[in-house]
């Protein structure tokens, strides 16, 4: 199969690099200096605050080829209207995994509904220079599986291709019938947690102060209460029935916690907050208008 990863940040480095060292035919899309950076180096790789550091020489490329078996998009949901007209008249099925809460009727208007595919990439980082810090796996990380569909919930002979790559690469990969429901809801659990910690300064200042948390969980439980359909994954209805003090509790300790701090809920930053500007805009959207 030949893959093309498009974005080289930290979700998409680390993916380029899996699939590379699992013996795929990976092409990884960076410009600038992260171009330039890739080039010299290749990816490099650090487990959260670890010494070592790996390099693997994934190939990169500026520009899309002719041609792939499969398209991973791994930006920001304000790049994706540039993006999408880039990938518009290149060969191969597109599958974003990214925060995308606007549905997929926008995206298959581009590239074709035929090529669509949609999901999440559920690991974490930060971006230290050049060097990919990615989130230490654990008991609890390692049970969340990347969630990818097909736009109409069916479970298709390509999707099981792909998710059955994904699994060969090292990826917790499982088809997911309802992608559009479980992107929206993350998006309505992301918009105010990503808000809070950038309000705050980074997720430890935020679970120091307890009405911040307690604002953070109200947006969330609104956000929820507004969906169309129930949430995805079932267990974010727990949002909505458990008692605030007791979710405050949680939240405060997650925040303080290495998975939060090395999952890329960072300081604020140009790039983090229009992505949250952009799905906030999309949750407030009416369905049809999706």
């Amino acid at each position: 199969m030949k893959l093309l990863v498009y974005g080289a940040g930290v979700c998409g480095s680390l993916f380029a690099a899996r699939m590379h060292e699992a013996g795929h035919d990976v092409s990884l899309l960076a410009r600038g200096e992260r171009l330039t950076a890739l080039r010299r180096n290749g990816v490099q790789l650090a487990e959260e605050d670890g010494p070592a550091v790996k390099r693997v020489p994934v190939p990169v490329v500026e520009h899309p080829d002719s041609g792939y078996d499969l398209i991973t998009v791994f930006i920001r949901t304000h790049q994706v209207d540039a993006v999408l007209e880039s990938l518009a008249g290149v060969q191969g099925d597109v599958l974003f995994l990214l925060n995308w809460a606007a549905g997929p009727e926008a995206l298959s208007a581009v590239i074709g509904h035929e090529r669509l595919l949609l999901g999440f990439p559920t690991t974490g980082g930060t971006m230290d220079g050049d060097v990919v810090r990615y989130r230490k796996s654990n008991v609890i990380t390692r049970r969340v599986a990347v969630p990818i569909g097909e736009p109409d919930g069916r479970t298709t002979p390509r999707l099981e291709r792909i998710v059955e790559m994904f699994r060969t690469a090292g990826f917790n990969a499982k088809a997911e019938p309802q992608m559009d429901a479980w992107l929206r809801t993350h998006a309505a659990f992301e918009v105010p947690l990503g808000q809070a910690v950038h309000a705050a300064g980074g997720p430890v200042v935020l679970a120091d102060d307890p009405d911040a948390v307690r604002g953070m969980l109200h947006l969330m439980r609104q956000n929820l209460a507004a969906m169309e359909t129930p949430p995805v994954p079932r267990a974010f209805a727990a949002l909505r029935a458990l008692p605030q003090g007791l979710l405050v509790a949680v939240f405060r300790r997650f925040l303080k916690s290495p998975t939060a701090v090395h999952s890329g809920l960072d300081a604020p930053s140009p790039a983090a907050a229009a992505e949250l500007r952009r799905l906030a805009e999309q949750l407030r959207a009416p369905a049809g208008g999706r």
